[in-house]
């Protein structure tokens, strides 16, 4: 470790330098200094430590956290840094850290150096106060509004941390750190941007003069293990039988729209759907922030680029949804339909792409339709509202609606077939619905899945190509006796 703090030192650079002072050889003992094995832990920090500490931390322990990182500033050669792991890294600006703090005669105990340890690494290394936050695979959301105010949603339920930046700058450099990582930039120009981070998890950021109490930052994490429809069942968020019938859907190339209000889980729904794909089918993915966790070997993923600063090279997803009809592509899914790309969308499921999905906000398969329509049209397209419906009904097969219930759970209330058109009217027929029916004395809701009695779907004959017919009649047979 000692050999590896010193290749990253500037050259005529040591600790007595930056300092004044002559630091010596670091003693371990109880008040100043720490060990090799403590140097160590900041390797992977702790995220209850690290959420305990913060609550005790003073404007001095900022104070002094800031002439520390203005000294190892001074001393660390960045570009031999970049050239290790982040193991090394971390054992390497511990040991100057350590040095500096000795040199100084700074008095804390193995603890708060620690801390100290641990945050300034963060810091060079990571996304500073964030890193223990995103550790942690309990957290859904992080969001963070202004320097000291930091709340996470954990078990769908949102709660307070005590975990602050130093001010206001810190952060904006972090989120600059986040966006930069995908070529994108925050800054008075260009205040709002999205981006993700290296795992997938989606990032806004929005910053000043729009968020007037300083940078507004928020991440929706990903867990490290994809949740699959058998977890989804397990979590009571569908029956065994109507996760069967989303099997199958998947499996017979049915053209999805996954629909549901914020936080309802629409996109670890769809990566649930995607799962039974055939690994030699193609796949075009087209995202704003690629976020879609696929694991079939033929994937190609594309994501939106936002305008430069002098307001050139965009590309929208329009303009990714019509690029993939070049592309040869068998199935296209959009991570989030919002605009006049639904037209195209709905022209690649019209016309051989079978198998599509995409997600869109609604509250209801009904309200869906209507969303759906009203993109279309405000996208400048003049054509008659009853041909946009015959187009829809023409290409939507199945509607799945995801929501977010009152108690923080997370439920798909319906699986929706999209029938046809009856005079101007887009007619559909439910296959599975949520049932609810009360609260416990916890808070929780109460409800069950239930069969509608659907004996006959409208992709019948589809199933029957594909050879999923049996298994088909074998699911609704199921969901009738667990209805009675």
């Amino acid at each position: 470790m000692l050999h590896q703090a010193a290749s990253v030192r500037k050259l005529n650079s040591s600790p007595a330098e930056e300092v004044g002072k002559s630091p010596g050889r670091l003693e371990p003992n109880a008040r100043v200094g720490t060990t090799v094995s403590t140097i160590k832990a900041v390797k992977q920090p702790n995220a209850a430590n690290t959420q305990r500490s913060q609550a005790a931390k003073s404007d001095e322990y900022y104070m002094l956290k800031g002439q520390v990182f203005a000294a190892l500033v001074e001393a660390i050669d960045v570009s031999q840094l970049a050239k290790m792991d982040v193991i090394q890294a971390r054992e390497a600006i511990g040991e100057i850290v350590t040095d500096i703090v000795t040199a100084k005669k700074i008095v804390m105990s193995i603890a708060e150096q620690d801390d100290l340890l641990r945050d300034i690494s963060n810091d060079v290394l990571g996304y500073g106060p964030l890193e223990p936050l995103l550790a942690r695979d309990d957290i859904a959301d992080i969001m963070v509004n202004g320097a000291d105010t930091v709340y996470i949603e954990v078990g769908g339920k949102v709660q307070r941390t005590d975990i602050h930046f130093r001010d206001n700058a810190q952060l904006l450099h972090i989120c600059q750190r986040i966006v930069s990582q995908v070529g994108r930039r925050v800054d008075e120009s260009s205040p709002i941007c999205d981006a993700r981070l290296a795992d997938g998890s989606r990032v806004n950021v929005i910053a000043f003069p729009l968020a007037i109490d300083g940078p507004s930052l928020t991440i929706r994490k990903f867990k490290k293990d994809k949740l699959t429809l058998d977890q989804l069942v397990k979590f009571g968020a569908i029956s065994p039988e109507g996760a069967e019938i989303l099997q199958i859907i998947g499996r017979v190339r049915c053209n999805v729209l996954i629909s549901g209000g914020t936080g309802s889980g629409k996109t670890t729904l769809l990566n649930c759907l995607t799962a039974f794909i055939e690994p030699a089918e193609r796949v075009i993915t087209c995202e704003d922030a690629a976020e879609l966790q696929l694991q079939q070997p033929h994937v190609v993923r594309l994501e939106t680029r936002p305008p430069n600063l002098e307001g050139e090279g965009e590309i929208t997803m329009r303009d990714l949804v019509k690029n993939c009809l070049r592309m040869r592509p068998e199935r296209i899914i959009v991570g989030e339909v919002r605009g006049s790309e639904a037209f195209d969308l709905l022209q690649a499921m019209n016309t051989g792409h079978d198998g599509s999905m995409g997600t869109l906000h609604s509250n209801s398969p009904r309200e869906a339709l209507s969303r759906l329509e009203s993109m279309i049209t405000m996208g400048g397209y003049t054509l008659p509202s009853k041909t946009i419906r015959e187009m829809i009904v023409s290409s939507i097969d199945v509607i799945v609606q995801a929501a977010r219930l009152r108690d923080g759970s997370r439920r798909i209330t319906h699986i929706t077939e999209v029938l046809g058109l009856e005079g101007d009217v887009v007619t559909t027929q439910d296959l599975f619905i949520y049932d609810f029916l009360g609260e416990d004395a916890q808070g929780n809701v109460i409800g069950q899945h239930r069969s509608t009695g659907v004996g006959r779907p409208r992709f019948w004959d589809r199933a029957r190509y594909y050879g999923e017919e049996k298994r088909l009649a074998a699911a609704l047979d199921a969901a009738e006796k667990a209805k009675s």
